[in-house]
């Protein structure tokens, strides 16, 4: 199905709402790097409605017509994913930090190495078979070690990487370099922020 008619007043009134979001965005150390803690990301405080519907709408428009399913991964971008799936009725294949030990014919389980900002481990790509166009849809980019991850995991299940995009982009830490450098994929943005330990600030 087709990406709904997104305006350019929309666009800029959902961007905006997802800059407010970080303007307003606590800080914490994770491993190395500095984390924000918000309500799109973290649902603290709790996800509003507004938030949503802005992540949606920037999401949907980055989605061709020719895409067959949407990723994601479950921890952070779900929501997003979910919202975005329904709306333009298109199936949505879920990336999973744990296994299910069963056996589904014609439903292939895919396994990779995932090494990000918040988590080093496996990571399990579920509901992609060989030949279906995937777009990658996520909340944040940051060190790129989770978009690589998916990006390997779609290719390893057969099928190809329509399109990558995240709402933010954390871009000091070179993600969006990364994956390009890594897997020939160009990951599109729509805010650029840079966090430390005094806060966030949003820089685009």
């Amino acid at each position: 199905m087709a990406n709904q008619i997104c305006t350019e007043s929309d666009t800029e009134e959902a961007i905006e709402q997802i800059r407010d979001v970080y303007r307003n965005a606590s800080v914490t150390q994770s491993q190395e790097y500095i984390t924000t803690v918000n309500q799109l990301t973290d649902q603290l405080p709790a996800l509003q409605p507004e938030t949503l519907s802005a992540a949606s709408t920037l999401v949907q428009r980055r989605i061709s017509e020719s895409t067959d399913v949407i990723a994601v991964e479950e921890d952070k971008g779900l929501p997003i994913g979910v919202l975005a799936a329904t709306e333009l009725q298109l199936p949505l294949a879920v990336a999973r930090w744990y296994t299910y030990e069963i056996d589904v014919e014609d439903e292939p389980q895919v396994e990779v190495e995932m090494d990000s900002e918040y988590y080093s481990g496996q990571l399990y790509l579920n509901g992609v078979t060989s030949g279906d166009s995937v777009t990658i849809v996520d909340d944040t980019i940051s060190t790129g070690g989770t978009m690589t991850a998916l990006i390997d995991a779609i290719r390893e299940a057969g099928a190809s990487v329509e399109g990558a995009h995240c709402l933010v982009e954390k871009r000091d830490n070179g993600g969006v370099e990364r994956v390009e450098a890594e897997t020939g994929v160009s990951v599109s943005t729509e805010v650029v922020i840079r966090a430390d330990h005094d806060g966030v600030e949003v820089i685009e």
